[in-house]
């Protein structure tokens, strides 16, 4: 009989990073809002639409509504409930 290795299979990872979809989703259930700019900067997000677009899809209610910059530009910001201030 000759010697055969164990097979050795390693765990499921749960120490995953989260997805930028998943971490958008962490900042709005915690209240916040975004808008495109934001989401790049804190999350290296450059698609937050289509980011915001995943997660209506997996059934997360998630508004928009139009705001205007300091600089003039109409953008989008989006938020979960709450009040339009």
């Amino acid at each position: 009989m000759t010697w055969q290795p164990e097979l050795m299979f390693a765990e499921p990872e749960t120490n995953r990073r989260p997805t930028q979809a998943g971490r958008i989703l962490e900042h709005l259930r915690a209240g916040n809002r975004i808008t495109a700019l934001e989401a790049l900067e804190a999350f290296g997000c450059f698609r937050l639409a289509a980011r915001i677009h995943e997660l209506r899809r997996d059934g997360w209610g998630i508004q928009e509504r139009t705001v205007e910059t300091r600089g003039g530009k109409r953008v989008a910001e989006y938020s979960m409930g709450g009040s339009d201030e």
